[in-house]
Parts: structure tokens; C-alpha cells; sequence
């Protein structure tokens, strides 16, 4: 008898430009993010390049995260810091070492500021800012769901029946 297994080799990674997205609905508001049609770099790793590739980019993220909260903690404590950025945080105050990456990696929401960051960084010039109407409607729109049927349904009149859904 004999035994199939699956053997991986490589990682292939494609790169695309990051673009106004016009594809999601951004919790906190602010434009949406998405990414070009066509990639613009590809990049092949072994497993083993690939393993490391993930750590440092998670340690990045960390560090960048560490960052922000030490500065928020500094600003708590004193008006004057208000004038610190970022850059002000010295990698040396932050405890990277004894914090397990892994563990502490995890996909947060951007602030709408953040979001407009990014898009300007990655090349995009003009932001719709049609589209922050749009998803505000759409946030709107999903805070009411279902109908006002109570102890019945009168199919004339329910909102659900009249959107050929089944009434809430």
C-alpha cells in the first residue's frame, strides 16, 4: 500500500500596490483599503526563508505597536509630549526581546488617519471622498435590522415580506 503525501517546497509571494479599496465598510469610517489589479513584484522563499520573513515583518509591527503605546503613555503623563512622534521613542525603551511575536501579533483596525496615511504613502494622490458617504450610509443602514412585527406577521406591511425576505 502506498502512502500519498503532500511535500511543500517553496512559498511563492505576490506583492500588489495598495489602492482605494470601494470593497469593504471600514468599521470605524474613512476610506477603505484594497489593492491594485495586476501585482508588482513576486518573490519565492523556502520555508525556511519564509518562516523568518514572517517574523521580522511581525517584530516590525511590534516595534511600530510598543512605539505607539509608550507614546500615548508619555502623553498621558505630560502636556509638553504632545510634541513627540514616533521617531522620538528610542527602540531601547521598549522591551521587544521578552515579548513573544507570535503570541502578540494580531490584526488591529486602523484609524481613519492611519488608512489616508497608507493610501498617500503608496502612491495614491486623490482619495473619493464620495465614498466616505457611502459607507457611513451603509454603517447606518446595518444598525437597523429586521422588521416591527410583533405578535405577527401582515406580509402588506412588514418590512422583511416587502424585501421578499422572511420576516425577521
Amino acid at each position: 500500500m502506498r502512502t500519498r503525501r503532500v511535500h511543500f517546497e517553496k512559498v511563492t509571494v505576490y506583492y500588489f500596490s495598495r489602492r482605494q479599496g470601494f470593497t469593504s465598510v471600514p468599521s470605524q469610517g474613512g476610506s477603505t483599503l484594497g489593492m491594485s489589479s495586476r501585482h508588482s513584484c513576486v518573490r519565492q522563499y523556502t520555508l525556511g526563508e519564509f518562516a523568518m520573513e514572517q517574523e521580522r515583518i511581525h517584530r516590525d509591527m511590534l516595534r511600530d505597536h510598543l512605539k505607539e503605546e509608550k507614546l500615548n503613555s508619555i502623553r498621558l503623563r505630560s502636556e509638553e509630549a504632545n510634541a513627540l512622534t514616533l521617531d522620538d521613542i528610542s527602540d531601547d525603551d521598549l522591551d521587544i526581546d521578552n515579548t513573544e511575536v507570535d503570541e502578540y501579533f494580531f490584526l488591529q483596525p486602523l484609524t481613519t488617519k492611519k488608512r489616508r496615511a497608507l493610501l498617500r504613502s503608496s502612491g495614491v494622490k486623490k482619495i473619493d471622498v464620495e465614498e466616505k458617504h457611502e459607507l457611513r450610509a451603509i454603517r447606518v443602514s446595518r444598525e437597523d435590522c429586521g422588521c416591527d412585527c410583533r405578535l405577527f406577521c401582515d406580509p402588506e406591511t412588514c418590512t422583511c415580506s416587502l424585501a421578499g425576505i422572511k420576516c425577521q
